[in-house]
């Protein structure tokens, strides 16, 4: 059981990775889009402050995540490897297409529908985290847009004496400053869900550590209102890291296909979407990066004219977002029945 539960750990860290890979578009796709930065310069840039946010940023949505969503005497080291199974499955689908999807709905989905093969519909604690998290794939995007839109308005408004010319060279400085906060913003929500799967897995498999010595005594965890420290480390360097490998695919929809940006609306977009994702953080809410930052971008887009936004291809992104946590759901149900035959605990 030990090298078992090790081996999820691992695979945790792995999701974790993949998070970043995924969702870098998040934190890079408009500084990339608006040419502020070179590609390279720009993963760069957003895993520095990916990690960073270790310091500023609490541990509230990791704790929500291990304890507001599934009832712990369900889960088991088999609820969690296949309730990461089916989100790395559903991760790697979205990232070859191209399609910014939640990593975060991905990975409460595929929680929940590991449970739900488990133990029925009685495996999931139907309450106020769910409700959060299920309104916030609709309201997030909405906060996004609304913040990214008024953002420019008062941009527009507080330069519109200021000679073109010299507020773009502004706003290019701007613009790096809006990205890194944007980036703090993304590591600290997102890498929080692994830390609290990883909780909840040592949680619930805690009797295997309880006579461990030297390293494994770590993992010996008895209780969801503390992170080990070095959850938080691990958890924070891998998504650095997957956000240092970036995905290429998501950074051009997200930069230049939904709508064409200029450093100033990159400075909004992503002001506004770092805003609306740290209060979420505050409350210990797991809100989507991408929901909130496509909604931003799509926001700022609408400022100039209605037709500047690309609705067809925004309307195909919402169908993404709505169906991510019952396609990975029924990812990792399937995932669970295999290693429950295989894997009997």
């Amino acid at each position: 059981m030990v090298t078992f539960v090790v081996l999820i750990v691992a695979i945790a860290l792995a999701f974790d990775f993949i998070n970043g890979f995924h969702d870098s578009a998040n934190s890079i796709a408009t500084i990339v889009g608006t040419r502020v930065l070179s590609p390279l310069a720009a993963v760069i840039w957003a895993a520095v402050f990916n990690f960073s946010a270790l310091f500023f940023v609490g541990t509230a949505v990791a704790k929500s995540v291990a304890a507001g969503f599934i009832d712990l005497n369900v889960v088991d080291a088999n609820v969690i490897l296949g309730g990461l199974l089916g989100a790395i499955t559903w991760n790697l689908i979205t990232w070859w297409f191209g399609i910014p999807s939640s990593s975060s709905h991905a990975l409460i989905g595929g929680y929940a529908g590991a449970a739900v093969a488990k133990a029925g519909f009685a495996a999931l604690l139907w309450g106020k985290k769910w409700i959060e998290t299920l309104s916030a794939i609709a309201l997030s995007p909405i906060l996004g847009a609304l913040m990214g839109f008024l953002l420019m308005v008062l941009v527009f408004n507080l330069f519109r004496r200021v000679a073109n010319a010299r507020a773009e060279k502004a706003f290019r400085v701007l613009q790096l400053t809006s990205s890194a906060l944007l980036s703090l913003a993304h590591g600290g929500n997102d890498a929080q869900k692994t830390m609290g799967i990883i909780v909840g897995l040592l949680v619930a498999t805690q009797s295997a550590f309880a006579n461990e010595t030297g390293l494994l005594a770590h993992l010996h965890v008895t209780t969801l209102d503390h992170i080990p420290i070095w959850v938080e480390l691990s958890a924070y360097t891998m998504i650095s890291l997957g956000t240092l490998f970036g995905g290429w695919r998501i950074v051009h929809t997200m930069g230049t296909r939904i709508t064409k940006l200029r450093p100033v609306g990159g400075f909004c977009a992503e002001t506004g979407g770092a805003l609306v994702i740290l209060a979420a953080s505050k409350l210990g809410i797991p809100v989507s990066t991408t929901h909130t930052i496509t909604g931003a971008i799509v926001g700022v887009g609408a400022t100039n004219r209605l037709s500047a936004v690309r609705w067809g291809l925004a309307g195909r992104i919402v169908w993404a977002w709505v169906i991510t946590i019952p396609a990975s759901a029924v990812m990792a149900a399937l995932a669970y029945r295999l290693l429950a035959a295989f894997i009997p605990l």
